[in-house]
């Protein structure tokens, strides 16, 4: 399971020009599921992007300015959406290949229970829409991108 992090001053997701999901500072994650993934694999990612060290320290002078706080340390938002895009194999040709991407289906079941677990975990997460057609705003602030993943 992979998830591409990034820091945003705020971030939108809409479909067909209806607003879907909104979030002010915090966190944009794309989600990507591979073949393997389960809902364990999910919740180890959650807490990862929870607990993940990307915001600045300016209260504690010794630190000002590290990379010290998580997105619940500040009080952000979390916004989660569905990329099966981000499992594509592009080592090889120039087409990516999707083979490791987990079937929409399944997919589609995973990534619903991972958004159940997120707001068991913190109050402030907004999703995409699953499998639709999606258009992001954001404000990328820093710009501070990650790519985390885990098995």
């Amino acid at each position: 399971m992979r998830a591409l992090i990034q820091r945003v001053r705020s971030a939108s997701v809409s479909v067909d020009e209806q607003g879907v999901g909104r979030i002010e500072q915090g966190l944009l994650a794309y989600i990507g599921l591979g073949h393997d993934d389960n809902l364990q694999t999910a919740k180890r990612l959650i807490d990862k992007i929870l607990t993940y060290r990307v915001f600045e320290n300016n209260d504690d002078p010794a630190k000002y300015g590290k990379l010290d706080n998580n997105v619940q340390q500040i009080g952000g938002g979390l916004l989660l959406v569905s990329q099966f895009t981000l499992m594509a194999k592009t080592d090889k040709g120039r087409r990516p290949d999707f083979g490791d991407a987990m079937a929409p289906e399944a997919a589609q079941a995973l990534f619903a229970q991972l958004i159940e677990y997120a707001k068991t975990q913190y109050p402030i997460i907004a999703t995409g829409q699953f499998g639709a057609n999606m258009q992001v705003e954001s404000i990328n602030d820093g710009p501070l991108n990650f790519l985390l993943e885990v098995q």
